[in-house]
């Protein structure tokens, strides 16, 4: 049975947000939406080109720039005005440097700022 709510109208469902949907599961999805919709310029030399300083190698995953774009979006609409320096210190890591102490490293600022000119271009978002 449908409950009354309010002042004599019906209760309906509410709607789903970004913010209501498993983040996993969203980034996955709309990467594959941006793949296949096909807009998005990949960077030259996409498989040579590492997400940080903390890393050794490059992404396994072939679609990762789109997996990037994705986990970009999704931030942007949970938490509107970030930049390039917040994005690079939330996709940071710990770079192990051997037998010293580990030290926080932030992402790589070009590869971010390549994918917000990309999903600007796609109109995800407009820049102020």
């Amino acid at each position: 049975w449908a409950s009354r709510r309010g002042r004599g109208g019906w209760s309906r469902m509410p709607g789903v947000t970004v913010k209501d949907v498993s983040p996993h599961e969203f980034v996955k999805a709309y990467a594959a939406y941006l793949k296949k919709q096909d807009k998005i310029k990949l960077p030259e030399m996409l498989d040579l080109i590492k997400t940080g300083p903390m890393k050794e190698l490059a992404p396994y995953n072939d679609n990762w720039f789109y997996v990037r774009c994705a986990a970009l979006a999704r931030r942007l609409y949970v938490r509107q005005g970030t930049g390039v320096g917040g994005f690079s210190k939330v996709f940071g890591g710990k770079k192990r440097r051997g037998t010293l102490p580990g030290h926080f490293t932030r992402a790589s600022r070009g590869i971010l700022r390549k994918a917000l000119q990309e999903l600007e271009n796609v109109r995800v978002f407009q820049h102020c």
